[in-house]
């Protein structure tokens, strides 16, 4: 598994283990809960994957080309490793509920998955080819694909640490 990537599972894998049910349920008023938390980051990684997938079945890279927005935000978030709080989370990767075991279970197969279809798209179309579009960042090459996917996990890691925390 890619270096970002392994680095993500070690992450979640620490952050999460021993937590009982009440806890992944737990939360202060307004905020996600650690389960809410790893169904975002599932939702995003299942985005992803089939993006990348759409890429392999369409026989091309998806992506666009940047503007300097999306180059001034790929800069600030892969380049400085500086996730922006207090954006909201776009509508297709906000929690619905699905059962925190099942995440739980889920959560770090897909995240293989989705370094096999990076990878694929890089061996057919170029490592430094930008492959698919972020919704909020633009286009971006495989690699700032799972270097952003470890900032953005790290991001929420630090929150569910926080939340564990609060608990002691």
């Amino acid at each position: 598994m890619d270096f970002y990537l392994q680095r993500l599972h070690d992450a979640l894998t620490s952050v999460t283990e021993g937590m009982t049910s009440e806890q992944r349920h737990r939360h202060p008023e307004g905020k996600w809960c650690p389960a809410e938390i790893l169904e975002h980051l599932y939702l995003t990684y299942t985005g992803t994957l089939k993006g990348f997938e759409k890429c392999l079945s369409e026989g091309r890279p998806l992506a666009s080309g940047a503007t300097i927005r999306d180059r001034i935000r790929t800069f600030v978030v892969i380049n400085l490793g500086y996730l922006p709080e207090g954006r909201k989370a776009p509508k297709n990767t906000t929690p619905k509920g699905v059962a925190a075991e099942s995440v739980a279970a889920d959560i770090f197969p897909k995240i293989a998955l989705m370094d096999v279809a990076i990878q694929r798209c890089e061996e057919a179309y170029g490592r430094h080819t930008k492959l698919l579009d972020h919704p909020i960042l633009g286009p971006l090459t495989g690699t700032q694909w799972r270097k952003f996917h470890w900032i953005h996990g790290r991001h929420h890691v630090k929150q569910i640490e926080a939340l564990r925390q609060r608990e002691q």
